[in-house]
């Protein structure tokens, strides 16, 4: 699975992204999808997944404040990234696997290039 990531920006703190991660072939049912982010001189963090059962998991740093969503038509996922703040700033990578530790990124096989989302004060 080829995965590649997009829609990342500079935006001020308070504002509004919304993150794409187009897969090769269909994603949905098969693996875990999710969204990564790294920022400098930090460990990769997970940010949500949705399993393949459709069942989605946030992390406490963004829950109600992200939004992740699948469209199984166009084999893509997206992150709407809501309130964002300063230390949202990173790197983020979309992934797919299928461990049952979905917040672990030894979990994930296949990554995407990451795109980088700056968030100003």
């Amino acid at each position: 699975v080829q995965l590649q990531a997009s829609g990342g920006g500079l935006v001020q703190a308070g504002g509004s992204l919304r993150l794409s991660c187009a897969a090769s072939e269909r994603t949905s049912s098969i693996w875990n999808v999710g969204w990564f982010r790294q920022a400098p001189g930090k460990e990769r963090e997970f940010v949500a997944t949705i399993r393949m059962s459709g069942s989605i998991v946030y992390a406490d740093s963004v829950k109600g404040r992200f939004t992740i969503s699948r469209d199984n038509a166009k084999n893509a996922m997206y992150l709407q990234m809501n309130s964002l703040k300063p230390e949202d700033t990173a790197v983020y990578y979309c992934a797919a696997g299928r461990s049952v530790r979905v917040s672990e990124p030894s979990a994930y096989v296949y990554w995407g290039q990451g795109t980088q989302v700056t968030v100003s004060s």
